[in-house]
């Protein structure tokens, strides 16, 4: 017999798509439908029931981009649907665009109920299951128009004050149908055997016979009547469906998932109402699938649903009791990890596990769920394993451009050697739709395969919400024991990782930061994010510190509920697409609203906790929370501050140059502004790298082939242009303790105000830029060339530091060409190193001279990046008046650059009152990060404190009142021994307690109050 001459795949996929789709759904029947559209922004489901409602009909428009209408659907089950299954079917006027990215509905009951949303490829109502007929149908649709903002250059899409004033879609369905079952489930088991033979080899065995199976289902089929057919079509697949996999099949962990970004595409408003509808599509899933398992991250997300739609968050809670609904993560928000400071990483964890806990009665948290963030910080292992996880996911690292990532189950190890066990979906997707093609890849993508042979896969539409789908739980059960499939269950994340750990104990390891090669410019795009969260973090730090100052030494209130308002506030802006700068402007702008707010209500508790604590009286001191000593003041304390030591800074000539000189640095300011030298007195040498200037303004084009806001690619380099022409150039020498020299330019649309100052008794040159930025895709950084050969630079992260190579001997270290710092970056030879320190920079780079002969040491220079113009999505990124702070610390060692790092972020209060305030505690031999009251309420002092050199050493820690013991605690300072035994704490007498650090340990000491 010769082969079939016929394509047999055209002829499934038509068949498929023009004959058994289109007739899963019969005796459909018209609703009437009346609508009311709001002006403004959304209303409760009691306020919208009582607009005027007027009727309308399906192919209607409506919708201006963001606006919402409430439709009203009502009708009556017809006599002849009887005995069948019904549904409601709703289509707000879907294109092509996938779930969440597009108009969305909520359903509710006539009583105001949540029932399920409305979504692309999800639009159907349950009704009854079996209808009696005549039942009444009334239903409510809250329906969302909102744009589809695509990825084109810009976008008048992203903010009401910019979108055009046109409706956006056309009503195209409201009708009552039968839901025809045996065609539904005809449709799957063609699908599932169809993907599976297409991924299977040609002339493979299995592959044949599912294709002729295939091909005698559809010769069974009677296209004229689907539904009478339908059964015999099946009969010819079930033997096909029903042959087991292979012994050695992989096994597939498949978990319902629903990433929904906190804001991205969309403001917080609609974030809140994407969680309701997905949600409430999950609950309803769950009564149908007893066996669905859910993973839902984020407690600010369950939290919006808590506030705003209580009888969802009320289903919620009925499915975590069940088991269907897992809350994963333990984090306020699936945050960045590169950008946030050290405390607010650690926050992320307590409050997010301290909501999950009281609010869901989840105590356990045992993995860390971080999918889509962009790279992660080598701190966060320790943290983790410190909050009581021990396993991590993610799957960004497969976004990799340079280098593909080795491993998908591994130890990821922290800088300071803790470890926990990792595993990336190799099927490369946090949304996946359980497809043979997604299958097939995550099976053949498994880099650990042999030694593993188990992997997970999430599955159900996300970024925009829109979660599983009951098409892919039947998908599930149909691939759970497939002859060619991998395996397929359906459990829980924490049952996927005990499996893995167990059958995988020798993993291998990867240590250190996973730098993500792409999306590199968030470290800088939307600097008022940047500016934001680091003057956010560091009054937090000093509302916690002074308050807890104020209730011990005054017995003043302590602001337990308002301070943890205002952490949630800062943390949600935390999330991967806020504080990275990639979110619409809408976003942004409530963002840069949401920090004016935070900074007025932390500098009002910083001022009445300082009052307080100061008492009444004219004595002036000056406050200072930095966990270092200044001018006289203790750290974490305040008093009358020390003149400033060292001779006057001297101010002179030199030709066109001005020179300062404080009789540690001597500083040249050459006639274009720049930094010409930076004479170290102190170790005999020039800072600089000869023939160079420093504080250099550089402009490159800033183009990326993909991702505006996220990216900055590897080919700005190639073109450069420095801001090097002077509108004037002034000399304040009027104060002998500080000179400044201030450089006027003005260059393209923008213009920039340099100021250079020198302080007297200061090893440090002072920088500020003020600029009126104008340019359009365009990058600014700021080059510091350095007389130091450095092999590599050290960049603070949260908790420590990181190492990165200064040169590109291998893809890995070339990938690096923008790397992520804190408040400081350090470059050093052996003898002698160079600081830059900032109060709102994330992005640098660190470059040794490029190509070409050499002979002797050559010099390092380190820019960093200070701001970006990026025109998509917020085409107005980063426009307007901006003012950035550095430093350039010569002579700094690591212990120097730390110092320096918080010095600058933390300058110091002056406080009227009785006098000096001594300190909660003192500490020796670590630096404190927080100081804060327990969160039980007891009255007890909390310190976390860590070692910041990355060796071993020896913390002496000291309270400043009556302290009855101390004990080491974990993250959310509960008792746990194993944390304890991590810094056993000896008595160092006085009340003074020791403890031996390892390198980069945190610690979170408790100390009660007598």
């Amino acid at each position: 017999m010769h082969r079939t001459l016929s394509d047999l795949t055209a002829r499934i996929d038509r068949v498929l798509k023009d004959r058994v789709l289109p007739v899963v759904h019969t005796h459909r029947t018209p609703l009437e439908v009346t609508v009311a559209h709001l002006p403004g922004e959304p209303v409760p489901f009691a306020e919208a029931v009582r607009l005027p409602f007027a009727p309308t009909t399906v192919g209607e428009p409506w919708g201006r981009a963001w606006s919402t209408s409430w439709f009203r659907l009502r009708g009556v089950v017809p006599p002849e649907m009887a005995g069948r299954r019904i549904e409601v079917l709703v289509d707000l006027g879907f294109r092509t665009g996938g779930p969440g990215f597009e108009a969305e509905g909520l359903v509710y009951t006539p009583d105001g109920i949540p029932l399920k949303g409305i979504e692309p490829r999800n639009l159907y109502v349950p009704v009854a299951d079996p209808a009696r007929g005549g039942e009444v149908v009334d239903l409510y649709v809250e329906a969302a128009a909102n744009p589809s903002i695509g990825g084109s250059p810009t976008t008048d899409l992203g903010d009401l004050d910019t979108v055009p004033d046109v409706l956006l879609y056309r009503l195209a369905r409201a009708e009552v149908a039968v839901l025809e079952e045996e065609v539904q489930a005809l449709a799957l088991d063609v699908q599932v055997l169809h993907e599976l033979a297409l991924q299977l080899p040609v002339n493979d065995p299995r592959r044949e016979r599912v294709r002729a199976g295939l091909e005698r289902a559809v010769d069974a089929l009677d296209v004229r009547d689907v539904p009478g057919t339908a059964a015999a079509a099946r009969a010819e697949l079930a033997d096909l469906l029903a042959a087991p996999a292979a012994p050695s099949a992989h096994r597939v962990s498949a978990v319902g998932h629903a990433h929904i970004d906190s804001a991205w595409m969309w403001p917080v408003r609609e974030t809140i109402r994407k969680c309701a509808r997905t949600f409430s599509n999950v609950a309803s899933l769950a009564d149908a699938y007893p066996d669905l398992r859910f993973a839902c991250s984020s407690a600010q997300q369950y939290a919006w649903v808590q506030e705003h739609h209580p009888h969802v968050f009320a289903r919620i809670k009925e499915k975590v009791a069940s088991g269907q609904f897992v809350p994963v993560g333990g984090m306020w928000v699936e945050s960045d990890t590169n950008l946030p400071g050290g405390e607010a990483l650690a926050r992320q964890l307590v409050q997010g596990r301290r909501y999950f806990a009281s609010e869901l009665g989840v105590e356990e948290q045992p993995e860390v769920w971080l999918p889509d963030s962009f790279g992660y910080t080598g701190a966060f292992p320790q943290l983790a394993r410190l909050a009581g996880a021990r396993w991590f996911l993610s799957q960004k690292m497969s976004w990799n451009t340079t280098n593909r990532f080795p491993h998908h189950t591994f130890w990821w190890e922290g800088i300071d050697g803790s470890r926990v066990f990792t595993h990336f979906p190799p099927a490369d997707t946090y949304g996946a739709k359980l497809s043979g093609e997604q299958l097939a890849y995550g099976v053949a993508n498994f880099a650990d395969a042999g030694p593993a042979n188990r992997s997970l896969l999430p599955f159900g539409y996300g970024d925009g919400g829109g979660g599983p789908t009951r098409e892919m739980m039947e998908t599930a059960h149909r691939v759970a024991d497939l002859e060619g499939s991998p395996r397929v269950v359906v459990e829980t994340p924490a049952e996927f990782f005990a499996g893995a750990e167990a059958e995988y104990p020798q993993a291998p390891v990867w240590s250190g930061e996973m730098y993500l090669e792409f999306h590199r410019g968030t470290y800088t795009s939307q600097l008022a994010m940047k500016q934001g969260n680091r003057r956010t973090e560091h009054l937090l730090r000093e509302a916690e510190l002074w308050a807890a100052t104020a209730a011990v030494r005054a017995g003043a209130d302590y602001p337990y509920e308002h301070l943890d308002r205002l952490w949630q506030d800062t943390l949600l802006l935390q999330f991967h697409d806020i504080l990275p700068g990639s979110s619409i402007a809408w976003v942004h702008r409530e963002a840069r609203d949401t920090y004016r707010r935070l900074a007025g209500e932390l500098e009002a508790l910083v001022a009445g906790a300082l009052a307080a604590a100061a008492g009444s009286g004219d004595v002036e001191v000056r406050a200072n929370a930095a966990p270092h000593d200044r001018d006289g003041v203790p750290a974490l304390g305040a008093g009358v501050a020390a003149p400033a030591p060292g001779a006057p800074v001297v101010v002179s000539r030199e030709g066109d140059a001005v020179l300062l000189d404080n009789g540690l640095l001597r500083v040249r300011v050459d006639a274009d502004g720049t930094l010409g030298s930076v004479r170290d007195l102190v170790a005999d040498r020039e800072v600089l790298a000869p023939g160079t200037s420093a504080n250099v303004l550089q402009l490159h084009p800033d183009q990326p082939v993909r991702f505006d806001a996220w990216d900055v690619d590897e080919f700005y380099r190639h073109r450069v242009r420095e801001v090097r022409s002077v509108a004037a150039l002034d000399v304040d020498a009027s104060d002998p303790a500080r000179a400044e020299v201030r450089v006027a330019r003005h260059d393209g649309d923008s213009a920039y105000v340099q100021t250079i100052a020198l302080a007297a008794g200061e090893r440090r040159v002072d920088l500020t830029l003020d600029v009126d930025w104008h340019e359009r895709e365009t990058l600014l950084k700021a080059a510091f060339p350095l007389a130091v050969h450095a092999e590599r630079s050290t960049a603070e992260t949260q908790f420590g530091h990181v190492h990165r190579a200064t040169h590109t001997n291998t893809s890995w270290d070339a990938a690096r060409f923008e790397i992520c710092a804190h408040r400081w970056l350090h470059v050093a030879e052996p003898g002698y190193g160079v600081a830059v320190v900032n109060d709102s920079t994330y992005g640098h780079d660190v470059a040794r001279p490029g190509p070409g002969d050499a002979r002797g040491a050559g010099s390092t220079t380190v820019r960093l990046s200070l701001v970006r113009a990026p025109r998509y999505p917020d085409p107005e990124t980063d426009q307007g008046r901006h003012t950035m702070r550095y430093a350039l610390v010569p002579g700094a060692g690591v212990d120097e650059a730390v110092r320096e790092g918080y010095r600058i972020n933390l300058p110091t209060r002056r406080v009227r009152g009785a006098g000096p305030v001594e300190p909660l505690v003192t500490v020796e031999g670590a630096v404190v990060e927080a100081v804060k009251l327990a969160d039980d309420r007891s009255g007890d002092v909390v310190v976390r404190l860590y070692e910041a050199r990355g060796g071993r050493g020896r913390a002496v820690v000291r309270p400043g009142f009556a302290c009855t013991g101390a004990s080491v605690r974990d993250l959310l300072e509960r008792e746990d021994p194993e944390v304890a035994a991590l810094a056993p704490l000896s008595d160092a007498g006085d009340g003074a307690v020791a403890l031996d650090l390892g390198p980069f340990q945190v610690v979170t000491l408790r100390l009660a109050r007598a």
